[in-house]
């Protein structure tokens, strides 16, 4: 399926809830928003048809999201509707991981390619700053609950904010040295609350990386289906990645689309 750029629109990410668990000082106020009534959402039902419509289309890969998709009961179900779908080859989810310890079986055994968690500290009390809630110890026990299912490919998403935790890099980084996993840092896009922040400038945290690993070489291998650009630390288990909206566009190798809830389609 191919756009009006002649881009090949291959990926989709779909939004199956507007709640979460959290309250991320850059993503919502800390009483959090008005929430979409749950009859104004898209079914499991629906969402499967949709799919299999886009299947006909091209879509191949498909990504579940949120808000935080695993507060909606029954997140597992959706990913087994999904990868019986001829066509759809990759399905993956994007989670804050509060709650990915109690699913992580369930999402397991009904396909599910791999996880992204979503982590800005390694610090107990910087986490909670940033998310306004306790939790570190959860997220990283869910982590190595997902490690154990060897065909389950696990990233961790960190953002880093000016003034706020960019100190935590190293440790987060350092997550791909003795672990399998794929640590990828997003520049903040100056959008929504994240207007308030100032965008870390990837091209010096790169230069940061490579002072503090020498010996830091590209990572050419194939690691999903984004814009991350990869690195591997010497001895390293996993890559860090670089996803760098802001200072290194990527607009023209874009392959997705995104469906909200309630089934907008942008």
């Amino acid at each position: 399926m191919l756009d009006q750029y002649r881009r090949n629109i291959e990926y989709i990410r779909i939004s199956i809830t507007d709640r979460c668990n959290l309250r991320c000082m850059y993503c919502m106020p800390e009483g959090g928003i008005e929430q979409v009534e749950h009859s104004d959402i898209l079914t499991y039902d629906e969402i499967a048809r949709l799919c299999r419509i886009l299947a006909e289309k091209g879509i191949s890969k498909v990504k579940i999201t949120g808000g935080e998709p695993l507060v909606r009961k029954d997140a597992a179900e959706l990913v087994r509707m999904i990868k019986n779908i001829p066509g759809i080859d990759n399905v993956t989810l994007t989670t804050n991981g509060m709650l990915l310890g109690d699913q992580m079986e369930a999402l397991a055994e009904a396909g599910i390619d791999a996880v992204n968690i979503s982590l800005d500290a390694l610090s107990g009390e910087m986490f909670e700053k940033i998310t306004r809630r306790k939790g570190l110890d959860r997220v990283l026990e869910a982590m190595d609950k997902a490690l154990q299912f060897p065909h389950v490919r696990v990233k961790v998403n960190c953002v880093l904010l000016h003034g706020v935790n960019e100190d935590q890099w190293i440790p987060i980084a350092g997550m791909a040295k003795d672990r399998p996993v794929d640590v990828r840092f997003i520049e903040m896009m100056p959008i929504g609350y994240g207007k308030q922040f100032k965008t870390i400038n990837h091209k010096e945290l790169l230069e940061e990386m490579h002072r503090e690993y020498p010996g830091l070489a590209k990572d050419h291998t194939e690691h999903g289906y984004g814009p991350a650009v990869y690195y591997r630390i010497p001895g390293a288990l996993g890559s860090v990645g670089l996803i760098s909206a802001i200072h290194g566009k990527f607009c023209d190798e874009c392959n997705r689309v995104r469906l909200t809830s309630q089934g907008f389609l942008k």
